[in-house]
């Protein structure tokens, strides 16, 4: 017993060790068990030895993204569903209307409804949920090349410390370190697509000690080496860990690791070694939920909803306390005829009304309103994704609405933050100038000093150079021939250019090189060092092998200094073939001027002065530094260099101290300026959304121009509102050399403060936090990858279509939206009201004015189609006179087509309208009779002319509502009417009164009643008063108070108007051109040039005039 207890203690040690305890049991006894909770704070595990690692309990390879199975799925999906408050409310309805004593209504008149909408959930989630158990299955089973068996494995069967080998175009099984490859320097290349969205391959490079194996069986086998890394997480750019092999430490980072997701490119095989699998990889860690964002409409919506349910139980309140009343004072005389149960009493029948009326009444929030809301942003987002105006062929890639549930807040955009860089410019860079010593270089200038367009001079003369980029270009012959001369500056200048990067060079043919670079910007810099006589060859590890001026030099390389966001630099270290030792340093001039030494002063304010006229010019701009280093100095700093990058506490912080110490005193070379044009309409898209009242603040790392500036540095938080303040009273916003962290504060200045719907787009993995920090984020899909487009809302190739997205799909969509949710409520208002009045005249019993089949159709089916009709295709004014007038666009900034006063006015209306669909048809029902002198007024009769006074209402009301009809809204109108009539003769009818007696009691009643002119002519009565309000307050607000839509739209049609009837002697004066094609005369009139085109397919002249058969505008 004492051996197993000091094993036990032994093993709790070595797992204590490697993992923090949360909870721990209070009782001190053995006997009462160890109850740890342990979080991994560090993996420990050693390779080719699964007993040892199976003791950490790491988790497997298998993956399970899947949400059910066959026996959860049921009561776990109700239970989701069900936390959903509308679904919470009608299930509550459903239970109280099957208690006899309360309900005045059957049961299926909302659990029709309820278990259609629960249905249609449930469906699409097993069907979602049996998809992700396919993915499941399929990628569990993979098999691979496990070392341990020698055989293939299944992925899910794999365990951490195996050695698995890989094949070209392989997957990768799981996060692995990179132990040897087939290709020279045992280098690797991977497609990152499933992670970052990036087609570009990235490069991965085994340590030597490990590559040294090749694929060795035996070797790999004997491999025994101990990592010790992070715990799981899911930062994709970031690795710490060590490994331990024969005594000695060596430092592994993200370069050494394959990440599962990954894909293996242009390699024949690779071994790596799995460090996580399965759940704890990268790509799982990053596969959880993300923000839901929700729209202002969505939160307005919640209020009121809230509102309704106070004025539902106020309503309930009202009729209760009514029915009160009633059994006192009327009561006792019906009990002859109703005797009361034992016990019952004014009290109780008053308290039990109140419940009946909360089912009777639940029609002011109708569950149907959360299902149309979907479809109408599902059938928006469709109209996005299938704009063939937002396609860019020269990519082949569409617009895409990658989020169904935003598209109404793309209509009330205020703030637009851009990124500058393959947002607005085309991220395709080309060297353009420099400044080296003091001197410029690229400019072109005259015998006057005038400067000339580089378009009118010869191209440099690259031909000596055998190496030469033969795309690339420069005009500025006194650069080549200063070089040439060896000048000792420029060849250092370019030196640092050729030996300062991460670039992987690849030359299939001798002399035909193809530069992998991880941006643009260094691909770049390095092709014009190429040009200028300093090829970069080859690298290794340990060494930077370069062509200078025709001759080969191999650098010892001892160091990178990486760059990051916040060091906005990077450095090499490096070691001539004569010994020297050389830092070489480039980043944002700001960061290399502080390091300078004081001896460079002179030199750094004529490099200045270069600098803000390349910025001035819209160009990139970086500072060249280096620095000549002691041998002694350098082996002590490499000393502490090595034990920093093996640590595992404090890596980041220990590395960066380092670079502190050692990047500094540096002498000054010079500044690249690297041009990088706008994409095309960019200028004409910011135009248009100015017009619109969109305010745009460009947040970009680069250097300051000449504009209205801001920096960054004011968002420590006693500044942000003096900087808010500042920003908001300048026409240009641009804040420069920002990271992303500050991006994404600026955005959310703006939400917190200035309380606007933002708008955040860019291009890359920089843009990222930004995009998700707005209420919209729009990914540019460039030449950084997809990683911003993984993380937006909406995607497009160029930033000109953001307008198209803005001042058409997004007014559109909130147009729609505001419009379905006005009518929405005001016909459903007006159908509950109608309830209300009811009630005073059939002594607050909770009876229903309408057929119970009525009531469960009303929102299901007769009124669904076509307010979906209006709310998908109705526009108020097309595309080509919403660019026309951006001016359209900022009702929906100031939330002018629904809020809570629009919601109020809308309840008056229903009010009104429920009044006269009440008491007319009631008026007219009463004491009247047939033609052939029959009694008519009963309940039944006045419960369908009720309801199909309602239902020919809201169909008119609908009709004069949509701007815009089509064949489908056409279809849908008539069709909900022709659908009404033939249900109700049908459910009307002998034989289904037959069939089912209790559930269709109303035999006969519509053959009775409408067959009678006096039922049409109320019909017709109710509809008028109803509607004849609603032109006239229409007629005075567009004749008194117009809106800027109201404006527009007259405007249209007047134009419109004019062309139709136009007389041939002014015809001509009209026109701007006229040209046949293929037998069409197209005419475009003059004022009205990208907004109004004409087709006419057949001229015929009659009284004078021109009559065109067919307007397209």
């Amino acid at each position: 017993m004492a051996l197993r207890l000091t094993y036990c203690m032994l093993y709790l040690y070595k797992i204590k060790q490697h993992f923090s305890p949360i909870a721990v049991a209070t009782s001190s006894s053995l006997s009462a068990g160890f109850f740890y909770f342990f979080t991994e704070e560090e993996r420990l595990f050693r390779a080719n030895d699964r007993p040892f690692n199976l003791s950490y309990h790491y988790a497997d390879n298998a993956i399970k993204t899947s949400k059910y199975n066959l026996f959860t799925f049921l009561p776990l999906n109700l239970f989701e569903q069900f936390q959903r408050l509308a679904n919470a409310y009608f299930l509550f309805l459903m239970a109280l209307q099957v208690i006899p004593q309360i309900s005045s209504l059957s049961w299926f008149t909302t659990a029709v409804p309820l278990i259609l909408v629960l249905s249609i959930t449930a469906v699409k989630d097993a069907s979602d949920d049996i998809n992700r158990h396919k993915s499941d299955k399929q990628v569990n089973n993979r098999m691979v090349k496990v070392l341990i068996d020698g055989e293939n494995e299944k992925w899910l069967n794999v365990q951490v410390g195996d050695i698995i080998k890989l094949e070209n175009n392989q997957f990768v099984t799981a996060d692995l370190m990179l132990l040897s490859s087939s290709e020279p320097l045992n280098l690797v290349y991977v497609e990152t697509a499933e992670l970052d969205g990036e087609t570009n391959l990235k490069v991965k490079q085994a340590l030597s000690v490990t590559g040294d194996m090749g694929d060795s069986i035996d070797a790999l086998a004997g491999f025994n080496g101990e990592v010790r890394c992070e715990p799981p997480n899911n930062r994709l750019d970031k690795f710490k860990g060590t490994l331990t092999l024969d005594g000695q430490t060596y430092s592994l980072d993200n370069d050494k690791v394959l990440l599962r997701g990954c894909t293996l490119r242009n390699t024949e095989w690779c071994f790596g070694l799995v460090i996580f699998g399965g759940p704890d990889t990268k790509l799982m860690q990053n596969s959880g939920k993300t923000t839901f964002k929700r729209t202002s409409i969505d939160h307005l919506m919640n209020v009121l909803v809230l509102c309704i349910f106070g004025f539902l139980a106020s309503m309930c309140t009202v009729l209760a306390i009514g029915n009160g009343i009633w059994e006192v004072r009327e009561g006792s005389v019906f009990t002859a005829f109703l005797p009361r149960e034992p016990g019952a009493n004014a009290a109780l029948s008053s308290f039990l009304s109140f419940w009946s009326y909360i089912i009777i009444l639940n029609t002011l929030v109708p569950i149907s309103l959360y299902v149309s809301v979907e479809i109408i942003r599902l059938g928006n987002s469709f109209f996005i994704d299938w704009d063939r105006k937002m396609y860019y062929p020269k990519n082949d890639t569409p617009a895409q609405a990658r989020t169904t549930t935003l598209n109404e807040e793309l209509g009330q955009i205020k703030y637009i933050f851009s990124d500058k860089t393959g947002t607005l410019t085309q991220n395709i860079m080309t060297f353009n100038r420099c400044s080296i010593n003091g001197k410029a270089y690229g400019e072109l200038f005259d015998f006057s000093g005038q400067r000339v367009e580089i378009t009118e001079t010869a191209r440099v003369d690259f031909s000596w150079n055998q190496l030469a980029d033969p795309k690339f270009t420069f005009h500025d012959h006194s650069l080549l021939e200063t070089v040439r001369e060896g000048n000792p500056e420029a060849q250092a200048f370019f030196r640092l250019l050729a030996l300062c990067h991460t670039v992987m060079p690849e030359e299939k043919k001798e002399g035909e090189l193809y530069y992998q670079a991880q941006s643009p910007d260094e691909g770049a810099l390095v092709t014009a060092a190429r040009n200028f006589g300093f090829v970069f060859r080859s690298r290794t590890p340990e060494t930077i092998t370069a062509m200078e001026m025709g001759r080969t030099v191999t650098y010892e390389l001892l160091a990178v200094l990486d760059f990051n966001n916040v060091r906005k630099r990077m450095s090499v270290i490096v070691r001539n073939p004569e010994g020297k030792l050389t830092l070489y340093c480039k980043g944002a001039d700001t960061i290399i001027f502080e390091r300078l030494h004081p001896s460079c002063n002179k030199l750094k304010e004529a490099t200045i002065g270069h600098l803000n006229e390349y910025a001035g010019d819209g160009l990139r701009t970086l500072a060249l530094a280096y620095k000549d280093l002691d041998e002694s100095y350098m082996d002590e700093w490499r000393q502490r260099h090595h034990e920093a990058s093996t640590a595992m506490e404090g890596r980041e912080e220990r590395l960066d101290e380092l670079y502190e110490e050692i990047e500094k005193d540096l002498l000054l070379l010079g500044a690249t300026a690297v041009e990088d044009k706008l994409q095309d309409g960019v200028p004409q898209t910011i135009e248009q959304l100015a017009k619109a009242d969109i305010k745009i603040w460009v947040l970009t790392g680069d250097k300051q121009g000449k504009c209205h500036i801001l920096y960054a540095f004011a968002l420590e938080k006693n500044l942000q509102l003096e900087l808010l303040r500042t920003a908001c009273m300048c026409q240009t916003v641009i804040c420069c050399r920002v990271t992303p962290l500050q991006k994404a504060q600026v955005v959310q200045l703006v939400k917190k403060y200035k309380q606007a719907v933002t708008l955040a787009i860019g291009d890359g993995a920089n843009d990222v936090s930004m995009i998700k920090a707005a209420h919209i984020g729009v990914g540019i899909s460039g030449q950084e990858g997809m990683q911003a487009v993984l993380s937006s809302d909406y995607s497009f190739a160029q930033f000109r279509y953001l307008q198209r997205l803005l001042l058409v799909h997004g007014r559109w969509s909130y147009l729609r939206m505001c419009k379905f949710l006005q009518y929405f409520f005001y016909k459903n208002f007006t159908f509950t009201f109608v309830h209300f009045w009811y009630a005073f005249f059939c002594g607050f019993s909770a009876q229903t004015v309408y057929d119970e089949w009525f009531i469960t159709l009303y929102n299901m089916v007769y009124t669904a189609l076509p307010v979906l009709g209006m709310s998908i295709f109705d526009q108020d004014v097309n595309d080509r006179w919403s660019f026309q007038y951006p001016q359209l666009y900022t009702p929906g900034q100031l939330n002018l087509y629904f809020s809570k006063k629009a919601f109020v006015l809308c309840m008056m209306h229903s009010c009104y309208s429920s009044l006269i669909l009440f008491f007319i048809p009631w008026a007219a029902m009463h004491d009247t009779v047939r033609d052939d002198g029959k009694d008519l007024a009963d309940y039944q009769s006045f419960a369908l002319l009720a309801q199909t006074c309602l239902l020919i209402v809201m169909n008119i009301q609908l009709c004069l509502d949509t701007y815009y009809w089509t064949a489908v809204n056409q279809f849908f109108v008539w069709g909900s009417l022709a659908a009404y009539f033939a249900i109700t003769f049908t459910m009307y009818s002998n034989g289904m009164f037959l069939i089912f007696t209790s559930s269709f009691p109303f035999i006969g009643t519509a053959r009775n009643s409408l067959s009678q002119p006096s039922v049409w002519l109320t019909i017709f009565l109710t509809s008028l008063l109803c509607i004849l309000p609603v032109v006239a307050s229409r007629f005075l607000f567009v004749q008194l108070r117009p809106t800027i839509n109201d404006k527009v739209r007259c405007h249209m049609t007047q134009t419109i108007a004019s062309l139709l009837y136009t007389p041939s002697s002014q015809l001509s004066s009209m026109v701007v051109e006229v040209k046949t094609l293929k037998g069409v005369t197209v005419w475009i009139r003059k004022e009205f040039v990208h907004c109004v085109i004409i087709i006419k397919i057949s001229v015929k002249h009659y009284r004078g005039r021109w009559t065109l058969t067919k307007l397209l505008n």
